[in-house]
């Protein structure tokens, strides 16, 4: 059996919503507010976000809730659910073939398709340098991100922004993206070309600054945010940081005040966090830590 299609005609549909972090909350609103009937929303289990603390709901679960709308979390369900139409936006899980012949699924996916497919489109975006990225609205495939594209936008990547800043920006673009295509009527899809680039999970040993590696690498891995390195012994997380023109002269890992250096170029501090302390500017946790001269970060 072929996978079922999305209807033709323009909107307010019937919909299903798919989706877990924080990111999908905005789309889901704005369905709402744009009119369609969300009939169900599917998210993932509750969970322990905290510390010691007891199960809580996704955002989306809780923004769902908030709505007054259905929430499962067997992907099954939308079946039943009398649906025109399913929007998945960073649900995080696969959806098994008999679902899609049964109801017609879009998804928002932060990147230019097929560069990045793949569950961290934004870091790796950040992490390979990219000036430009962007979202894309395609139908859901059984393949990772390999379905045909309805829309797209690009987004230019800024020198010095996180990913958090650019996910927000391209949650606002996917957004406005998504209910502009669902209320004209989704167009004919255009297959994806071009050599795919995969997006695997950024894990924690890539946020590990390794410091033979130049300035401006280890800038864009503090952008994903996460950074860290170890000062004395103990772990130290790099929140902020620039690449430092003017400086050529430090080796790799020496402390010069808030500059450190690296394989190539200097990469000065900016906000730090040292272990169990508050995140706080890299001037005044030099002045406190008052580093040796020759000290290493990361030895």
């Amino acid at each position: 059996m072929s996978l079922a299609r999305p209807p033709a005609r323009p909107g307010p549909f019937r919909l299903a919503f798919l989706g877990t972090p924080a990111a999908a909350v905005p789309p889901l609103r704005a369905l709402v507010a744009a009119g369609h009937d969300v009939a169900l929303v599917v998210s993932r289990a509750d969970a322990r976000r905290r510390r010691g603390g007891a199960p809580e709901p996704s955002p989306v679960k809780a923004a769902a809730l908030d709505l007054g709308i259905p929430v499962t979390e067997r992907v099954d369900d939308v079946i039943a659910a009398g649906v025109d139409l399913a929007v998945v936006v960073a649900f995080g899980r696969l959806v098994k073939r008999h679902v899609l012949e049964a109801v017609p699924m879009v998804n928002v996916h932060f990147s230019l398709l097929p560069r990045w497919r793949g569950a961290a489109p934004v870091e790796r975006a950040v992490l390979a340098g990219d000036d430009v990225t962007g979202v894309c609205v395609m139908g859901l495939e059984e393949g990772l991100d390999t379905g045909p594209v309805y829309g797209r936008v690009e987004v230019p990547i800024g020198p010095e922004e996180t990913a958090a800043e650019l996910r927000a920006r391209l949650v606002e673009a996917g957004t406005g993206l998504l209910v502009r295509l669902l209320a004209e009527g989704l167009p004919e899809p255009e297959p994806q070309s071009g050599e795919p680039t995969y997006a695997a999970k950024v894990e924690p040993g890539e946020l590990c600054l390794d410091w033979s590696r130049p300035a401006a690498e280890l800038h864009r891995v503090v952008r994903v945010g996460g950074a860290w390195t170890t000062f004395g012994g103990a772990r130290l997380k790099v929140h902020r940081a620039l690449v430092d023109p003017g400086r050529a002269d430090l080796p790799p890992g020496v402390l010069d005040g808030t500059a450190v250096g690296t394989g190539d170029g200097v990469l000065r501090l900016v906000e730090v966090q040292a272990e169990g302390r508050p995140a706080r500017p890299a001037e005044e946790w030099a002045r406190g830590a008052r580093p040796a001269p020759g000290t290493c970060l990361g030895g």
